[in-house]
């Protein structure tokens, strides 16, 4: 795994004082250390070019044909997430899907939505310790722009798209779901999941509501199951 550091300054935000819970994804072996460029030699798609008359005429087949993946992660921390340990619960969640990030060398891309606009804090690069030091920064407050999240991610997944055709998206939505209304949504780009962490004991259920609109697979974080892998394994199915 590539050790470049992105350079995300932790700040201290309005709750940074909620403890990570325990998470619920678990296991999970590193990755191979490279993928490679290339393994033995393809002799039919050598031999169908004419016969080899030199190395460099030589075909080899990938050592790994498992495409590139993009781990897309919308995380809201929004005031309402502090009440009853529901950030808390997040944060353990968080913590566990970016280490398997880490070792299965998936790329994250991790949108912040807090206050009056969501924050991109990774974009497409490889998990490094330094967002393991967000997350430990990590607190509640302010308005929910999860909305202006989502139409973020939206935008940016097209864009990436088009940059890298074979990168296999995920998407990974952790909010509470507690907004008052919201404008007709457009479903996912690609396979989701959507996690509720509403922990109040009178729940509205409206994460629900934006799990069917998007498109996305629903579960509720004290429900997940004890998991290994990547967020495909917590309910989001390969198309």
């Amino acid at each position: 795994m590539g050790k470049k550091a992105l350079g995300i300054r932790p700040r201290t935000a309005t709750g940074a004082d909620a403890q990570a819970a325990p998470g619920t994804l678990g296991g999970g072996r590193s990755g191979a250390i490279r993928a490679g460029a290339g393994g033995r030699i393809d002799w039919p798609a050598t031999l169908l070019k004419g016969r080899p008359r030199n190395r460099q005429d030589l075909l080899q087949r990938p050592r790994s044909a498992r495409p590139t993946e993009l781990w897309l992660v919308i995380v809201d921390a929004s005031a309402s997430t502090r009440r009853h340990g529901a950030l808390s619960k997040a944060k353990g969640l968080l913590a566990e899907v970016f280490e398997q990030a880490r070792r299965q060398r998936a790329r994250l891309a991790v949108l912040h939505a807090t206050g009056r606009q969501a924050q991109w804090m990774w974009q497409g690069q490889q998990a490094t310790q330094a967002l393991q030091l967000w997350l430990a920064e990590l607190g509640a407050g302010g308005g929910t722009p999860l909305l202006d999240a989502l139409h973020q991610a939206a935008d940016w997944q097209a864009r990436r798209q088009r940059l890298h055709p074979g990168e296999r998206q995920r998407l990974l939505i952790i909010t509470d779901g507690r907004l008052r209304d919201w404008p007709a949504l457009a479903p996912s780009a690609c396979p989701a999941l959507l996690v509720d962490i509403e922990s109040a004991p009178i729940r509205l259920g409206r994460a629900h509501q934006l799990a069917d609109e998007l498109g996305a697979h629903y579960r509720h974080i004290d429900t997940l199951p004890v998991v290994h892998g990547s967020p495909e394994h917590a309910g989001v199915q390969t198309p």
